[in-house]
């Protein structure tokens, strides 16, 4: 797991909700359960820094850092989908884009992401439209045209649009070995298990399903096959972060407050 990657889970998953502040200390003390070392987690925050992410600021027990704006706002839109808070019906509608040039690697990384497929190097297909794509496209100069489409009677439908741009078969096999790797890891927490270990378990578990954002497109019922993949994986996501984190708020807990005390890990401010 990479230190960049696990700061990004920590404050979505625990410090949003928590003022997105934190003491350096408090950073490599929660860390340090994932096997992330102080070196790199200095690295990481500091990278963050640079790109917007994450704000310096001095608390009463030392350095820290406060989420940006932009960062609290991207974190939202990412605990959304992870808890599948927002919608989840579909109007028989595909917002369709199309460009007059391929996008670059990294915005179409981004399209992918916001629950874009592709359909062809100038052709990209979601199933709602996206808040944030206009920007994303426009930041690119490329131009687009953009499209509320339905298919006429008598097409072959909304089944061969899905298949074209995305590839469902290997997405259910990916939320299959999901549970398969994760399910020794979160059951392997019981009563008897401390609540360190249940947080490091329960980061794994949150680390493991977050990847799926960049995956998933989140297709609506409609449009996924039946005994769909995902909606099991879905249920034991739900069933295991809820279960664990009781004790892992504990663990969060006691670590900020031994930071806010003064306590050090041998750390300095980036």
């Amino acid at each position: 797991m990479q230190a960049r990657s696990a700061l990004f889970d920590l404050y979505g998953d625990y410090l949003r909700s928590r003022g997105g502040r934190a003491p350096v200390a408090a950073l490599v003390r929660l860390l340090a359960p994932l096997g992330i070392a102080a070196p790199a987690v200095r690295t990481a925050v500091s990278r963050m820094v640079r790109q917007g992410w994450l704000h310096p600021l001095r608390l009463g027990s030392g350095p820290g850092y406060l989420l940006t704006p932009k960062a609290a706002r991207r974190l939202d839109e990412a605990s959304a989908r992870i808890y599948r808070t927002g919608r989840s019906g579909w109007d028989g509608r595909f917002d369709l884009i199309l460009l007059h040039a391929p996008l670059p690697r990294r915005e179409a990384a981004r399209m992918a992401f916001l629950g874009y497929g592709s359909l062809g190097d100038n052709a990209w297909v979601a199933p709602r439209s996206a808040d944030e794509v206009d920007a994303v496209l426009k930041e690119t100069g490329v131009p687009y045209e953009r499209f509320s489409a339905s298919h006429a009677a008598g097409t072959t439908g909304a089944a061969e649009v899905v298949e074209r741009a995305w590839d469902l078969d290997e997405l259910g096999r990916a939320y299959e070995g999901f549970v398969t790797d994760l399910r020794p890891v979160v059951t392997a927490v019981n009563g008897r298990s401390s609540d360190e270990e249940a947080y490091a378990a329960r980061f794994l578990l949150v680390h493991a399903w977050r990847s799926f954002l960049f995956r998933d497109p989140q297709l609506p019922a409609a449009l996924l096959p039946a005994r769909w993949p995902g909606s099991s994986a879905a249920g034991f996501f739900d069933r295991h972060s809820a279960r664990l984190r009781p004790a892992a708020d504990r663990y969060v807990e006691r670590c900020l407050q031994s930071a806010h005390r003064g306590g050090r890990v041998g750390l300095s401010d980036p």
